[in-house]
């Protein structure tokens, strides 16, 4: 049985949480033993106890922004060496064979695969375009120490081999799997509408996303006055909370939706672990990254649920929408025309009804969890 060490930049869940979550839960227990070290607690931590996973909680440094000077650096190093040691003495007497770092801004992979003499395999959520000093390090540190890279997208993929630090030949793409049982089409139950103040005759436009600098809100909310304001049974919903220390993010939303002149057709509400119910509130899915989006686990979620979803032409969201047949994409990033995008939907019924129906179908073929948890396994078994 080989022993894995997954690493991973935090304990919620999002998008790149439930995807760690699920892989550890569905590898074969007869083959492969998870144990799972976060750098802070949160709700992934409980979810991976109620799944009989091991967990540990040690403090170690994610590469963010504000180690990007010369005082960050030498606390980030610092922080590191410590944490890297902790965690190896933690772990020697395991026989740790694989370490899986979940994302690029875990870097402790690279010491502790030296002190663990195990393989490291990389996998790669991010399309880092800003600052590009982050990119170039993270794609150096990736081509330079990773095994096996998996990448989550084409799009990652090619982002990777565009800095020419990274060899094409150690990257392979592996597409998130999405669990089309969970995340299907349901009736919408009373309390959830009462919740969220939603008639049966609205037509509901709604995004799931961490509020921060790219994921699009504002920019959303912009494609969506004149709509609103045109239209008085569409509603708008967002869902999404924010990095501790970023609040003023969501404050300024909050301002932004109040001098809207509709702020009454829209609702605004902290992440939340019952996405399944909340995505069929939806009658579309919209996600409007300013930036590349690797491959956004809320976009195939939305397509297992069965809606249409609309978004910008750039990142993976480019190889889960087919344009046309289960949602549009719009020129990035061009706010009246994802204004246009969503009015076709919003116009038509049967045009939704298509539309979601060819994005479960789409969920289900492309991306199957089943294949999503062959292929790493098949990659352990290689290392």
């Amino acid at each position: 049985m080989k022993t894995i060490l997954f690493l991973h930049a935090g304990a919620e869940l999002y998008g790149a949480d439930r995807i760690l979550l699920n892989l550890v839960t569905e590898l074969n227990p007869h083959e492969f033993h998870p144990i799972v070290v976060l750098p802070t607690r949160g709700p992934l931590v409980d979810e991976l106890r109620q799944r009989h996973i091991e967990v540990h909680i040690i403090d170690y440094p994610i590469l963010r922004r504000k180690y990007f000077n010369p005082r960050g650096m030498l606390r980030y190093l610092k922080q590191y060496r410590h944490s890297c040691r902790q965690i190896f003495a933690l772990l020697k007497q395991q026989n740790v064979s694989i370490i899986h770092a979940n994302t690029l801004a875990v870097l402790e992979g690279i010491y502790l695969k030296r002190l663990l003499r195990a393989k490291l395999v990389w996998h790669v959520h991010e399309i880092i375009t800003c600052p590009r000093i982050a990119f170039l390090v993270t794609s150096f540190a990736v081509g330079r120490f990773a095994n096996q890279i998996v990448a989550v997208s084409k799009e990652v993929r090619d982002h990777l081999v565009s800095s020419k630090l990274v060899n094409p030949r150690k990257i392979r793409v592996v597409y998130n799997g999405v669990d089309t049982e969970k995340f299907r089409p349901m009736p919408v139950s009373a309390n959830l509408r009462a919740e969220f103040q939603v008639h049966t005759d609205a037509i509901v436009i709604g995004m799931v996303g961490r509020i921060n600098a790219w994921k699009g809100q504002t920019t959303l909310l912009q494609a969506m006055i004149p709509l609103l304001k045109s239209n008085p049974k569409l509603k708008l919903i967002f869902i999404g909370g924010v990095f501790a220390g970023e609040e003023k993010r969501k404050q300024d939303l909050e301002t932004a939706i109040a001098g809207s002149q509709v702020a009454n057709q829209i609702v605004l509400k902290d992440f939340r672990n019952d996405l399944p119910s909340v995505y069929h509130l939806f009658d579309v899915f919209v996600l409007p990254s300013t930036n590349p989006d690797p491959l956004p686990t809320v976009v195939l979620e939305a397509m297992a649920a069965g809606k249409p979803i609309v978004g910008f032409r750039q990142g993976g969201v480019i190889e889960m929408v087919q344009e046309g047949l289960n949602g549009f994409l719009a020129t990035p990033i061009d706010v009246g025309e994802l204004t246009q995008c969503i009015q076709k939907l919003v116009d038509s019924a049967d045009l939704r009804s298509r539309m979601g129906a060819a994005s479960r179908a789409r969920a289900i073929r492309c991306y199957s969890p089943q294949k999503f948890i062959r292929a790493f396994e098949d990659i352990y078994n290689q290392q």
